[in-house]
């Protein structure tokens, strides 16, 4: 077992990261014990219900967060009141941009959501002290951007069952890291959230799930819950490599 590992499993932790199974993909995992331990007399943990907001577009940012459960909606509003969903977070992402006083989005908890909080000063200075934490930030970033540009693919050259499909492959495989199982899941976004996030109308998105479900690919139940008997099938409906 590596040295990463070991410190994940340390006695020597918070009893309450020792058993936080979203820390070891998160920003926390590549943290020793005694920077953990500084780090968690500042933290909390915060739930959110559906709908709502936990940071506003041009508000001051007071913390950062680790995303331990659900699924958060980032959005973008424009002068004339149009708004626009540019993004969805999962467990275990970072939510926030370090050195970045101010939100440029809103987020809004899209599901039932859990995270740990962070003063965003203590952050900020660990990232000085800790080149692994500034790795991590780093290579979180790059991730980001490469997803953007994907999904920049999706929405300028993709069918509208593709997008669909791009759409329920990425919440399949996102919505819950700790489950083995991606085939069941509820949508954590509505008809008219998902239509405004891949650039269709309401009606494109629902005729598109239709088709989807006649040609097997999908299963819904109660209009939410999505059965994806075969991954595989889900991916090249896609259009993914």
């Amino acid at each position: 077992m590596d040295t990463l590992q070991r410190n994940i499993h340390n006695s020597d932790m918070p009893v309450v990261c020792r058993s936080c199974e979203a820390r070891h993909g998160g920003l926390c995992g590549v943290l020793t014990p005694a920077q953990l331990l500084e780090l968690n007399r500042q933290s909390s943990r915060k739930g959110f219900e559906t709908g709502n907001e936990l940071l506003g577009q041009g508000e001051l940012v007071p913390y950062y967060a680790n995303i331990l459960s659900g699924v958060i909606k980032l959005s973008k509003m424009m002068s004339d009141g149009r708004q626009q969903i540019v993004g969805l977070q999962f467990a275990p992402d970072f939510l926030g941009r370090p050195f970045n006083a101010e939100s440029s989005m809103t987020a809004e908890a899209a599901t039932d959501v859990e995270i740990c909080l962070f003063p965003r000063r203590v952050v900020d200075r660990m990232i000085g002290e800790v080149p692994n934490m500034e790795r991590k930030l780093h290579g979180q970033s790059l991730k980001e951007l490469d997803e953007a540009r994907d999904w920049m693919l999706t929405l300028g050259r993709k069918s509208a069952q593709e997008k669909v499909a791009s759409f329920l492959h990425l919440i399949a495989t996102h919505i819950d890291p700790e489950k083995g199982d991606v085939s069941c899941f509820d949508l954590p976004l509505s008809r008219a959230d998902i239509a405004d996030f891949l650039g269709l109308t309401i009606e494109t998105v629902s005729r598109q799930m239709t088709k989807l479900k006649k040609e097997g690919i999908i299963q819904i139940e109660n209009n939410r819950h999505i059965t994806v008997p075969d991954l595989d099938a889900l991916n090249d409906a896609a259009g993914n490599d």
